[in-house]
């Protein structure tokens, strides 16, 4: 693992950090991009993504925090530790998402051809950022033979991070497919709920750092349950609406 990659003066640049910056920026420029085929500005794009990244790494960290209570009542200094790693995919979904949806009702944007432009790049920066988390070392996965030695642990996990960042590639590499054919708007971004529920209900399976709190079940497969759900609804709903993209 390299939690830290150089130190210069004062300053210490984090892996984790450096990583989550640059899955913006890739996703940003790809996707403005991209949504000059739509008839979208790339200022458009990239202070939607800017203001959800902001609101989804608050969102992130505080479910986050919430999930592991126990450590950050004993620890509360390390909730601001962002460099440490700890982020909560769905929280910064539910915040992320509202941030998003205020931007594009403000500035009169259409949602769902705009969620549909930019949701494959999404899951390309979450692909990116997973690399963050191996590098930090957080986010492993169950005690294996099999897997790599984490130096922070002592021990050989799953590198469960590795897992699902190419999983998300091939989820972006398959909604950039559907998102360049016909298609009804906010069918790309149903895709992605749909594939990513699926990704992270699997991953649980072989994490090492959820806790099982209903039915042998972690609190991340339980919404990934529901995100699942949700996304079948979406599909069904616009399946029967009219206008085509």
């Amino acid at each position: 693992m390299m939690p830290r990659i150089c130190t210069i003066g004062p300053f210490t640049i984090y892996s984790y950090g450096l990583l989550l910056v640059a899955a913006f920026v890739v996703a940003a420029f790809l996707a403005a991009r991209r949504g000059r085929k739509d008839g979208f500005e790339p200022d458009e794009i990239f202070n939607f993504l800017f203001f959800v990244f902001i609101a989804g790494i608050i969102g992130c960290r505080i479910l986050y925090v919430l999930d592991h209570w126990q450590f950050y009542l004993q620890n509360p200094l390390e909730i601001f530790m962002l460099q440490h790693g700890g982020m909560a995919w769905f929280g910064g979904l539910i915040l992320g998402s509202a941030a998003g949806l205020f931007y594009l009702k403000r500035k009169g944007l259409p949602v769902l051809k705009f969620l549909d432009l930019i949701i494959p790049f999404v899951a390309l920066g979450q692909a990116i950022g997973r690399i963050g988390c191996f590098l930090n070392g957080c986010c492993y996965g169950k005690v294996s033979e099999f897997g790599v030695y984490f130096p922070s642990l002592d021990e050989v996990r799953l590198p469960t991070q590795i897992y699902s960042s190419l999983l998300l590639l091939a989820i972006f590499i398959i909604l950039r497919i559907f998102q360049d054919k016909p298609h009804k708007p906010g069918m790309v971004l149903a895709g992605y709920f749909l594939l990513y529920s699926l990704k992270r209900f699997v991953i649980e399976f072989f994490r090492g750092d959820s806790p099982h709190i209903l039915l042998n079940l972690t609190l991340f497969q339980l919404l990934s349950i529901g995100l699942f759900l949700f996304s079948i609804c979406m599909f069904i709903v616009l399946g029967f609406s009219k206008v085509e993209k």
